[in-house]
């Protein structure tokens, strides 16, 4: 008779693609064996492929669990009908902080996805598309004379330019943190430098 799953074994698996992105994020896709990942979780290699049948799927199932985590935040506040302004907002507030619980994935869906199979590499990169698609979309409603110019989505990659790079900067013990820089990304992207505000101080020492 075939042996069940644990009762943890979806938290093995989060806990294996979080361990493992952390050496793919630092050492690199190619450089990370299947041994070091096993290492990392606490696991015999053994017991590591009976959750994942190879480093490549890691790779497959960090990336795109990432993007689809993306997908849905776009997809969430979309629902949420807010007016233009508070739209763009809201989506730049919930990337940020998306992206605070989630730097060593993105640094593998930026650095690794060239190690990808045509088919999965188009699929993901499918839906990283349609996440630029839905930050264009916000950025045409609040400047529909930017869509006519064919601005939004250049626009939207100079905000992504901003946002997606933070993490190389941005440090956890830092002065600042994640909740503190969105809305000074906003303000910075909506009214440029005079519309900047300092964040409060409690922000910053928290």
């Amino acid at each position: 008779m075939p042996r069940g799953r644990a009762k943890n074994y979806d938290d093995q698996r989060e806990l294996i693609l979080e361990r493992a992105a952390t050496l793919f994020a630092h050492r690199g896709y190619s450089a990370t064996s299947m041994n070091e990942v096993a290492q990392a979780c606490g696991l015999s290699k053994a017991t590591l492929y009976h959750y994942y049948e190879d480093k490549y799927a890691i790779l497959v199932s960090i990336a795109e669990g990432h993007v689809q985590r993306l997908h849905a935040l776009v997809s969430e506040v979309g629902a949420e009908r807010l007016a233009p302004e508070a739209h763009l907002r809201e989506l730049i507030a919930r990337i940020v902080l998306e992206y605070a619980d989630a730097q060593h994935a993105h640094r593998v869906l930026t650095d690794d996805v060239r190690f990808l199979n045509g088919d999965d590499r188009e699929r993901i990169l499918g839906k990283e598309r349609e996440v630029v698609t839905g930050f264009a979309r916000a950025v045409a409603a609040l400047r529909p004379d930017l869509k006519k110019a064919r601005l939004a989505k250049p626009l939207t990659m100079l905000l992504f330019g901003m946002i997606n790079w933070m993490f190389t900067w941005l440090k956890p013990e830092g002065a600042l943190d994640h909740a503190a820089m969105a809305p000074i990304v906003t303000d910075l992207f909506l009214g440029g430098l005079p519309a900047v505000k300092a964040p409060r101080k409690a922000a910053i020492e928290a």
